[in-house]
């Protein structure tokens, strides 16, 4: 005849509250600090708004070329445009002109 006990070992009982305690610190640590955690959105968050102004600054770089381009393009070139752009080419000067060279 086999004799079953019924009695629980102390251990058991907090078996399973530990590793449900040491399974949610594993996965919430790691949704913390992990690669695609809640730390690396906010950097990737800041440095998506550091490279939206860089991209801003770039766009109106670029509308200011083309508008100066346009002013070339169309035909109806301006003679001042053309004269200025021509003279910083070659470093001309007129002979009644005096030249003022600055820091940029």
């Amino acid at each position: 005849m086999a004799v079953h006990s019924t009695k629980k070992h102390f251990w058991s009982r907090f078996l399973s509250p530990v590793m449900t305690l040491m399974m949610l610190s594993y996965f919430g640590f790691h949704a913390i600090n992990g690669p695609h955690g809640l730390r690396s959105l906010c950097l990737m968050d800041l440095r998506i708004a550091e490279l939206e102004l860089k991209i801003e600054k770039k766009i109106r770089r670029c509308k200011a070329l083309e508008k100066r381009i346009a002013l070339l393009r169309d035909g109806s070139m301006e003679k001042d445009m053309v004269d200025q752009y021509i003279r910083s080419q070659l470093n001309m000067l007129r002979q009644d002109e005096v030249a003022i060279i600055g820091l940029n």
